[in-house]
């Protein structure tokens, strides 16, 4: 029998936990103001962010519940909730007037989140600090700013909506384990899936930036693209090969 899926974190892990996602908020609204300013971006910017952090956070809460051994959140899971406002500053500029600044703002913001990326985990182990909850935490992180990237990729002309599918395809992997059973099956952590993550992040955010302009933005993101079918076909292959190992 499985445990739940998704529960309220327990004292005094929850204190920790509500601390530190009120903190994430009180900085992402000071931050949102300074970038309306100098952005121009419309009133509906701030809801549209906030928004997209609010439903992140209620998935992340619950799986700290479930997935997290230690009484508190931890350094390594703070850097990533820093990660993941950045991620849903970034998923504001969605549906935003195409402009060089805003452009910008989702490359610098991209940059950043690459940065810090290879600070959590180091900090995990660091302080003995490794579970579940946060190689899930750091996982759905990523994935969600490869959505929105592909997004705004589209959105600017980058690229046709053939892009999307760097963003849906991780998301359309997760739905096909619910019909096909052996494709939920967890799969093997490698350097290619890893590397392959970061070129996903790097590569749309490349074809984002104002300093590549189409046809090479397409050229990046095919690349991109490519890369991604690549380790997916692998992963699927995997899978399929350990199941019939298994009957």
């Amino acid at each position: 029998m499985t445990g739940p899926a998704w529960r309220l974190p327990d004292a005094p892990l929850r204190a920790s936990v509500v601390r530190a996602v009120l903190l994430a908020v009180i900085g992402m609204v000071g931050l949102i103001t300074i970038l309306r300013s100098w952005t121009a971006v419309s009133p509906d910017y701030a809801v549209r962010s906030l928004g997209v952090f609010v439903v992140a956070i209620t998935f992340v809460v619950g799986l700290v519940g479930v997935h997290h051994p230690f009484p508190r959140l931890g350094s390594a899971n703070h850097v990533t909730l820093l990660r993941l406002v950045l991620v849903a500053i970034v998923a504001g500029l969605i549906g935003e007037p195409r402009t060089v600044r805003i452009e910008w703002l989702a490359v610098t913001a991209t940059i950043v989140t690459v940065i810090l990326d290879g600070l959590d985990g180091w900090l995990a182990r660091r302080a003995g600090m490794t579970s579940r909850f946060g190689a899930r935490f750091d996982m759905e992180t990523d994935a969600l700013l490869i959505l929105i990237l592909s997004i705004l990729v589209w959105q600017h002309g980058k690229a046709g909506p053939w892009v999307l599918a760097c963003g849906v395809m991780r998301y359309a992997f997760v739905a096909c384990g619910w019909v096909l059973p052996w494709m939920a099956a967890p799969l093997r952590s490698s350097v290619r899936g890893k590397t392959v993550a970061v070129i996903q992040v790097v590569g749309l955010g490349a074809a984002l930036s104002p300093l590549v302009r189409t046809p090479q933005s397409i050229v990046v993101a095919g690349v991109t693209l490519a890369a991604l079918v690549w380790s997916f076909a692998i992963d699927v292959a995997w899978l399929f090969t350990a199941s019939r190992r298994g009957h």
